[in-house]
């Protein structure tokens, strides 16, 4: 039992803190698709991949309850993708992005 115990405790190192990314999105038809990352306990990323055949012009909101919202403006060029980030005072405990996309 204390062996098992030994190496539990060896192993909760390991585990890593992820917290919940909710993203909302309105991309008005285009070809855009999206990966959520929590880069650390107060920074959040999002990756924007366009498959489509036309430049986009995205909006993304960071939201980390009561603090302000962060908004970044991306800009992501047919074919590419672009990331966007924020780094927030607190920890976050769950991330709410808002992703809206339109044809440049």
């Amino acid at each position: 039992m204390k062996k098992i115990c030994c190496v539990l405790l060896a192993l909760l190192p390991l585990t890593a803190f992820a917290y919940p990314i909710d993203v909302e999105k309105d991309l008005n038809g285009l070809k855009i698709d999206y990966n959520a990352y929590d880069t650390d306990k107060d920074i959040g990323s999002i990756q924007v991949n366009n498959y489509g055949d036309v430049d986009a012009l995205c909006k993304v909101v960071f939201n980390n309850g009561p603090e302000a919202p962060r908004t970044r403006n991306i800009e992501v060029p047919a074919g590419k993708h672009k990331n966007a980030t924020a780094k927030f005072t607190r920890t976050i405990i769950k991330l709410r992005v808002n992703l809206s996309c339109t044809a440049k």
